[in-house]
Order: C-alpha cells, then sequence, then structure tokens
C-alpha cells in the first residue's frame, strides 16, 4: 500500500487545492489501469498517514471521486474502483501504444484536409512596413471611443445593456448607418436592411453559407482577395475568375461566361479593386447591374475602404444603383478605425437580411453591444466624420510623398500609377528583382514587405507588389524607401 503512496506527489506550494492534486492524480491511475476495477482504496486515515496531510484533505478527494462515479462507497467496507467502469485492455493498449501519439497535438479521429484553407497568417510585427493597405491606428479617435465605450458600460439600464440584443446588430448604429450611407453613398435604406458584422469576413462566411449551395458557380476577379474564394470554396461553389484590366472587371469575359454557365454570386471590389486598386468605370457598373438582373445572380459588392477616394468625388456603390435587389453590400471599420476593433456591415433586402441573421444567430448570437453603441455615439457626435475627413487628408499626403520618393529613389526599379484612391500602391518590380528575397533583405532591416504572394496565380502576379502607406508616418516612409533602395 505503501507503493501507491509513492505514486502520489504532492505540490504544496501550487495554486490548485491539495485535495484536487490528490483526485485528479487518483482518476489517471484508474484511467491508465494502475488501479483496477474493483480495487479497494486504503482508509481516508491510512492514506492522510502515508501522504502526511490532514484527514479531511482525503475524505474530500474521495467525495470528488464518488461524485463524479470513479469510486463508488460500501458502507462499512470501504471505498473501491467503481464497478461501473469499462475494463481495460490491457494488451490492446500496449500494441496501440507502440506507436507514441501526443493527444495534445493529434486527434485521435480523422481529419479531412481542406486545401483552400491552408493560407498563411500573416502578421507584420516590424516597426517599419509596407503592408497590404492598414490605416494608421495613430489617428483613430480612441480617447473619444473609450469615453463613449465607458458611457456604455456605466449609463442606462444594466439588464439592457448587458443582456441579450437583436442578432442584427445595434439599433442605434443601423440608424447612424442609414443617415450616413443616405449622405455619403447615395443608398436610400432602413434599419431592416442592415445586419452589424464583425467585419467582412463575417459577411462572406454567412452569404455563402447560406445563399450558395454545393457546386454552384462563383465569379471572382483574376487577381484578388483570396480570403472570398476560401469562403466560396468552403461552400463548395465551383470558382471562376475573370480579369481585370486598368478599367477594373472585364465585364464582357463575365457575359460570355454568363452564356454557359449559371452563375450564383459575383465577388468583386469595383471602388478600389484589390489587390490593383483600379477604379470599375461606370459603363462596366452598369453592365454589371443589366447583367445581374438578366441572368438572376447576386452581386456581392466589398467596398473596403470607400473613404479614402483622393481624385474627384468618389463613384457611388453599385448599390446605390440597384432598383432589382441583386448587390449584397459589405464593408467594415477596419480601414476607418483599426482592425482591432471587429464592427462590419452588410446591406441587402430585408429578407436577404433576416435569412443570414438567422444563420448568424448559431455561429454567434449577437455582436458587441458596447462597442456597437459606442460607435454609434460617435457617428451622432460628429466624431467619426470628422476623424475621416482629417484621416483622408493625411493619407493624400502620405500617398503623394510615397510615390515621390519611389520616382526619386527608385524609378528604375520599381514601376507604378498613383492611385486614385485607398491605401496601398499597386507596383510592378523589374524582372531582375527577387521580390521574396527583397522582402527577407527588409525584414532583417526592420521592415515588413508585403511580397505580393498572396493575391493570386495569374502570370501578372509574379512580380508585383501591393505597398501600403497610410499606415507609415513621413519619417517611416522616408527610411523605407532609402533603406529598399540600398538594398536594390
Amino acid at each position: 500500500m505503501q507503493i501507491l503512496a509513492t505514486l502520489i506527489i504532492i505540490d504544496r506550494d501550487a495554486v490548485q487545492p491539495v485535495y484536487l492534486q490528490l483526485a485528479n492524480r487518483l482518476m489517471q491511475l484508474i484511467k491508465d489501469g494502475t488501479l483496477p476495477v474493483s480495487h479497494r482504496l486504503l482508509s481516508t486515515r491510512k492514506m492522510a498517514e502515508l501522504l502526511r496531510v490532514h484527514r479531511k484533505t482525503i475524505v474530500r478527494a474521495y467525495d470528488e471521486l464518488l461524485a463524479q462515479g470513479w469510486l463508488e462507497s460500501e458502507g462499512g467496507n470501504g471505498t473501491f474502483v467503481s464497478k461501473n467502469l469499462p475494463q481495460l485492455e490491457l494488451e490492446k493498449l500496449s500494441a496501440k501504444n507502440d506507436t507514441k501519439i501526443n493527444a495534445l497535438k493529434t486527434a485521435g479521429f480523422s481529419i479531412d484536409n481542406a486545401d483552400h484553407l491552408k493560407r498563411k497568417m500573416i502578421k507584420a510585427t516590424q516597426q517599419y512596413h509596407l503592408d497590404d493597405g492598414y490605416p494608421d491606428s495613430r489617428l483613430a479617435p480612441l480617447t473619444e471611443l473609450s469615453r463613449a465605450y465607458r458611457t456604455q458600460l456605466l449609463a442606462g439600464n444594466s439588464y439592457l445593456r448587458f443582456g441579450y440584443g437583436d442578432t442584427k446588430g445595434s439599433l442605434s448604429l443601423r440608424e447612424e448607418l442609414c443617415n450616413y450611407f443616405a449622405e455619403t453613398r447615395g443608398l436610400n435604406i432602413d434599419t431592416e436592411n442592415i445586419l452589424i458584422t464583425r467585419g467582412t469576413v463575417m459577411g462572406l462566411y454567412l452569404v455563402s453559407a447560406a445563399l450558395i449551395k454545393p457546386g454552384e458557380h462563383v465569379v471572382v476577379t483574376e487577381l484578388g482577395w483570396k480570403t472570398a474564394s476560401m469562403n466560396f470554396l468552403q461552400a463548395q461553389a465551383i470558382v471562376h475568375k475573370i480579369a481585370v484590366d486598368e478599367h477594373g472587371m472585364i465585364v464582357d469575359d463575365l457575359r460570355r461566361l454568363c452564356l454557359v454557365k449559371k452563375i450564383r454570386l459575383v465577388y468583386l471590389t469595383p471602388h478600389h479593386h484589390y489587390p490593383t486598386t483600379v477604379p470599375m468605370r461606370a459603363d462596366r457598373r452598369m453592365q454589371l447591374l443589366n447583367l445581374a438582373e438578366e441572368f438572376g445572380f447576386i452581386i456581392f459588392e466589398d467596398d473596403y475602404d470607400y473613404d479614402f477616394h483622393y481624385m474627384n468625388k468618389p463613384l457611388q456603390p453599385l448599390a446605390s444603383a440597384d432598383k432589382t435587389g441583386h448587390v449584397i453590400y459589405c464593408g467594415s471599420f477596419t480601414k476607418s478605425i483599426a482592425p482591432a476593433f471587429r464592427v462590419g456591415y452588410l446591406v441587402a433586402p430585408e429578407n436577404v437580411v433576416q435569412q443570414l441573421a438567422q444563420l448568424r444567430r448559431i455561429v454567434d448570437r449577437q455582436g458587441d453591444f458596447m462597442l456597437e453603441n459606442s460607435i454609434a455615439e460617435l457617428f451622432k457626435l460628429g466624431t467619426i466624420q470628422k476623424h475621416l475627413r482629417k484621416s483622408l487628408r493625411v493619407y493624400r499626403e502620405r500617398r503623394d510623398l510615397f510615390c515621390e520618393l519611389m520616382r526619386h529613389h527608385l524609378s528604375d526599379k520599381i514601376y507604378f500609377q498613383v492611385p486614385e484612391g485607398g491605401m496601398a500602391v499597386w507596383a510592378i518590380a523589374n524582372p531582375s528583382i527577387n521580390i521574396q528575397d527583397l522582402s527577407l533583405k527588409a525584414l532583417k532591416k526592420d521592415i515588413y514587405i508585403n511580397d505580393g504572394s498572396g493575391f493570386g496565380e495569374a502570370p501578372a502576379v509574379k512580380n508585383n507588389l501591393r505597398l501600403g502607406f497610410a499606415s507609415s508616418n513621413v519619417a517611416e516612409l522616408e527610411y523605407i524607401v532609402e533603406t529598399i533602395a540600398k538594398l536594390l
């Protein structure tokens, strides 16, 4: 019996109570067969003497295992390992364990590998960066947002504030977005046309899961956002790619495809095509809307950076000209505030929003109402609008500076067109330059460069770069470009 005591080690400095340490160790000894079914345990008094703990500690440990069904007590006869536990077939277990498996790393059941989900997550931690086109969070109205969030936490009816709400999202934020979209985007909608999401990715997932059936045909652009294609492939759709030129998606190619395939959905970023930044020309927008009506497909309009257009007035979204209910319009506050604030919006006909809200309920009961209401408050105060005007001015200045630095230091190495809007420059490097090699060299200088590897498989992407300038200030941009010039 003293052998059992040697198998139980008590760590008196551990956070976990001693009785739980003892209970867990006994449970493990039962699981691995050291204590077989019907084995009689030491009395609580004897066990306490051997382990040098108080008898009440042993009583609590035994009671814990009795409650869980690992032990059973026979009045006046002692405490035993439960007879109801299955007999351990030690020989079979021993044979299996010849090939050791780490259960924390590898499941005991099969998993189908989904190749379309195998995309490396990029998280730049370098001090300097030419990223995918992210905002500068140093410009975000964080003080005002934190004040509004605090108000949401402390003011009003706590049962309503901290309880369950509408799956479609904060009514206050949806009301503010209705007003804002009417003023800036020409969208004539009401609150039932809006679903608040945790970002564009959630919107894509909900649409793919709810509105696309396995085997249906979906269209994306040849160069495009891989996350969109991943969602469509996850829904078991057949994905087709249409080329993009300097005027956006080539709609004539889409028409030819529609004549031979029943298209269910077309995904695109018409305002500033991702990743090339080119706007879709007005006549092509109208052709696309006409095609959607003619062939009955959904247009998923991802308007990820509408607020940042520097040349004249931005073209209004496709959704503003949609008279037949074929456009689903989606965006987020990722680019206008910061990626960490997971609040987005999806605009669609009421029956679509209702369908997506029902699905969203089993994925994510609701969003962060505190944050949603806080953002709504900033809209009411005009803080978001003021921030966007300031950011637009700052990002335009950074775009101009970055392009001038590129011309001065890299004119014979990297070629580009000045983008009309957005937060990144689409460029092509001289064929003599190995972009991946340049990216690795830059990392040693604490510079992250988006190497263009995540935009598609088209030949045109081979030496392309998407260089996000918005998240870097003047001094940072100067250091980055000058260092790259030295590396080349």
